[in-house]
């Protein structure tokens, strides 16, 4: 008996964690928006209602630079793609990262030009808390997946949220596919990997894995205001990065867990540990 118990209860546990069903939305249309970029845009469904869609596991140029949160996205972006020392200054490398999100963007509005389709669960992606966004994938009038195009042509990084297919592909090997397709963008040299410094590369990403452990040491627990809690399960991404021990890469992973009935159920997300929880804990309400 106890031993079919515990069967039971694990069986519901992976059913409370399990993804959330996808919802097909064919023959939608893109919407023109002067926010919109590579991985992030409205759309028109068939039935006349408009959403916003933000693009699993790819993340593309910031080109809408309006605050400091940006600034310091666009900044890691470089620093991934090895293009911070391009040009003669820092400005010369700004405006050309910015110039490749503005490509991504112009791709997708090409691939877009014909009506396609979407599979989305609904999930809250707001990168932060002014617009109102959901993770979806794209396909395109062609077939092909706006995601797996943006990153092979060098548009965009592999980086994001990834959670199982429309086809049943599951969300590792969803991840690990795009790994291996920015692989061979970079081998070519597509995009922005056609403006990379390959021997400072390496040092680009260490001081930007430096610098976002220095902040999480720096703001800490402090990150959030005296007695503010959050709920894992909808917070958006810059929320998350507020708890301590939360970078970009963990806050991703939380959002890909999601949901949670309890403190614990956090444990298995990769890069939190019992430590990290207890740091958590203080911060953190379930609803």
């Amino acid at each position: 008996m106890k031993k079919l118990l515990a069967v039971l209860l694990l069986s519901l546990n992976l059913f409370t964690n399990a993804a959330e069903p996808l919802t097909h939305l064919e023959k939608c249309t893109l919407v023109k928006a002067d926010w919109s970029d590579g991985d992030s845009f409205p759309i028109r469904t068939a039935d006349g209602k408009e959403i916003s869609i933000r693009l699993y596991g790819a993340d593309c140029i910031e080109w809408h630079v309006t605050d400091e949160t940006d600034a310091r996205r666009l900044r890691a972006q470089r620093r991934y793609f090895g293009i911070s020392n391009f040009g003669s200054s820092p400005q010369s490398s700004i405006e050309a990262a910015k110039g490749f999100g503005g490509k991504a963007a112009e791709e997708v509005a090409r691939a877009l030009a014909a009506p396609f389709s979407v599979h989305t669960a609904y999930s809250d992606a707001r990168g932060d808390s002014r617009y109102k966004r959901f993770y979806g994938f794209v396909t395109t009038a062609k077939g092909e997946d706006l995601a797996t195009r943006l990153v092979s042509l060098g548009l965009a990084r592999a980086f994001g949220v990834y959670r199982e297919m429309p086809d049943g592909t599951t969300s590792q090997e969803y991840r690990a596919s795009f790994q291996d397709i920015q692989l061979m963008a970079a081998k070519k040299g597509l995009g922005a990997w056609s403006a990379t410094d390959w021997e400072s590369l390496p040092k680009e990403r260490k001081e930007e894995r430096a610098e976002n452990a220095e902040i999480e040491l720096s703001t800490g627990a402090i990150a959030l205001s005296e007695g503010e809690k959050i709920n894992p399960n909808t917070a958006t991404h810059d929320e998350l990065m507020k708890l301590p021990g939360v970078g970009e890469v963990t806050a991703n992973r939380i959002i890909e867990a999601r949901p949670f009935s309890k403190l614990e159920d956090l444990d298995a997300v990769d890069g939190i540990g019992k430590q990290t929880l207890l740091r958590l804990a203080p911060f953190l309400v379930f609803e």
